[in-house]
């Protein structure tokens, strides 16, 4: 998405300079036409301070990083650089309305640049100011400023509409994926609570009432004793399975939340799975969570899909996606251990209850098939 929307952004630019250049190229006849070389060097260098000038407003347009600051400072340039041209370009010509030109890039920026209100009362200015510097017809005048200026206004304003959409519909996409993210964070965090929460405090009873029985019944004691050891080591059992993700998954669930996380995340989605009620399948659950993170990570995925189906008396787990750079991952089918070293744990879990974990590369896409023969 990051890739498409960069792309978009070019063409965006292109355009929107392209617009500005069609005004610009005009003011170049006024220069041909000025019969004085001195104000005709002079007047190049006003107009290329103005076509720089506007570049950078345009620039600023369609750059979402840039801070506030860094936009004022471009827009006080512009505005700068307007006034610079106003001496050095507008005795410039003759008869023909060298600034004229300049006012209607002027005019055609202002919208995408400062508010309507503001933008109209600064186009009004600008206009007049045309009038009383251009020789010739009003009408003509009024014509070149304000006519053409007003389309070079109404590109502008499109095109830097429609990248804002895009550009916040981005910006939404990754608060979604993200807040996604936060939830499976919350999720966890109130699993773990809840497991510590119940065994520390029978532990805490237990130790309590040992303590009390100390001086009296020592045998009794360390039967108390023993039991909070246990109830500890059971604990720190069951956390490791809580943390390193053993704990029994129901496979439909986690499908659905990882199918909501990656079409939140702009991935087109799909979810082919059997008509019966899935079973819980912790390695499974495991390779679906593993697969998904690498798509996002390390490709620039479109589309995914993800198929359940029974085969061999086990169960067949298959992820699919594009977005893959060649070269990325290996063509032979291992599993890759440069930057997805998680699947090759993965793998080795598999291999410890009789399933088998193979991964596919190959014209940008790639493949994590994970087959168990019965659920572990």
């Amino acid at each position: 998405m990051q890739r498409r929307l960069a792309r978009v952004r070019v063409v965006t630019l292109v355009v929107l300079v392209t617009n500005a250049a069609g005004a610009l190229f005009l003011p170049a006849v006024g220069l041909w036409r000025e019969p004085d070389p001195g104000w005709a060097g002079l007047a190049v260098l006003g107009v290329g301070i103005f076509s720089a000038a506007q570049g950078a407003v345009l620039y600023t347009l369609v750059t979402p990083w840039l801070g506030d600051q860094t936009r004022r400072r471009v827009a006080w340039a512009f505005a700068a650089a307007t006034l610079v041209s106003v001496p050095t370009v507008g005795p410039v010509g003759g008869d023909w309305p060298t600034w004229s030109w300049l006012a209607a890039c002027v005019v055609g920026v202002l919208p995408v640049l400062v508010g309507r209100v503001r933008a109209a009362v600064l186009g009004v200015l600008t206009v007049g100011l045309a009038l009383v510097l251009t020789p010739g017809p009003v009408v003509d005048t009024l014509i070149i400023t304000a006519g053409f200026g007003a389309g070079v206004a109404a590109v502008n304003v499109l095109h830097v509409w429609l990248w804002d959409l895009l550009s916040e519909a981005e910006q939404g996409r990754t608060a979604q994926a993200r807040l996604a993210v936060a939830e499976e964070r919350l999720r966890f965090a109130r699993d773990v609570h809840d497991l510590l929460g119940h065994h520390l405090t029978v532990i805490a009873l237990r130790a309590e009432l040992a303590e009390r029985l100390a001086g009296t019944d020592p045998d009794r004691t360390g039967r108390e004793a023993a039991e909070v050891r246990r109830l500890a080591a059971s604990t720190l059992d069951e956390l490791r399975d809580v943390v390193h993700g053993y704990r029994q998954v129901d496979l439909g669930e986690q499908l659905s939340g990882i199918e909501q996380v990656l079409r939140s995340s702009g991935v087109r989605c799909t979810v082919d799975v059997p008509g019966d009620d899935l079973p819980a399948a912790a390695v499974l659950s495991a390779v679906l969570r593993e697969a998904t993170t690498n798509l996002l990570r390390h490709s620039r995925a479109s589309w995914c899909t993800i198929t359940v189906e029974h085969a061999d008396g086990g169960l067949r787990l298959t992820v699919r996606n594009d977005g893959v750079p060649v070269g990325d991952v290996p063509a032979d089918g291992g599993v890759p251990d440069a930057r997805r070293h998680g699947l090759r744990g993965l793998a080795e879990r598999l291999a410890e209850v009789g399933g088998v974990l193979r991964t596919r590369a190959g014209g940008g896409e790639f493949t994590v098939e994970a087959l168990v023969p019965s659920m572990p």
